[in-house]
């Protein structure tokens, strides 16, 4: 996938959490869940222990302040992205040891082929690589300017 392909359009879904002020990777891991059970009616502690569960084996963090979790949900019914704009940084270790400002949670049906989770992890890397990419998220004020970045 090239990174031509909008994100928005990889995913049938995608939410916005903008400046959102937490603590630590299990708060977000928190915020995230509560928000795809409220959108998708999923119990936040099944998608807290599938994102908890995938960063035990390593952490997500791709370094220049990007995080992509991610994990696979028995009751989702298709791909969703989770974007994340956080109020202050966090750690979350990786080898450039910076913290982590924006994340972009993958949560996959358990049905869906592991090649599709791959490519699609493969390509918010490349998207969120770019640096004009990063600086224009972390200065969009509203979650439609987020969503449209993501459209292009």
């Amino acid at each position: 996938m090239s990174s031509n392909i909008s994100l928005i359009k990889l995913f049938e879904e995608v939410e916005v959490l903008l400046d959102i002020t937490i603590s630590s990777k299990k708060r977000l891991f928190e915020e995230v869940g509560l928000c795809i059970e409220e959108k998708y009616g999923i119990p936040r502690s099944e998608t807290f222990k599938a994102l908890f569960a995938r960063e035990k084996l390593g952490s997500t963090n791709i370094g220049h302040g990007i995080a992509l979790p991610h994990g696979r949900l028995l009751k989702l019914k298709r791909f969703v992205g989770v974007f994340a704009r956080l109020e202050n940084p966090i750690q979350f270790e990786s080898g450039d040891n910076k913290p982590v400002q924006m994340v972009f949670a993958l949560l996959t049906p358990e049905v869906k082929q592991q090649n599709q989770h791959l490519a699609y992890l493969a390509h918010l890397a490349e998207v969120f690589s770019e640096k004009s990419t990063r600086e224009q998220l972390l200065k969009a004020s509203d979650k439609g300017a987020i969503l449209q970045l993501l459209e292009q």
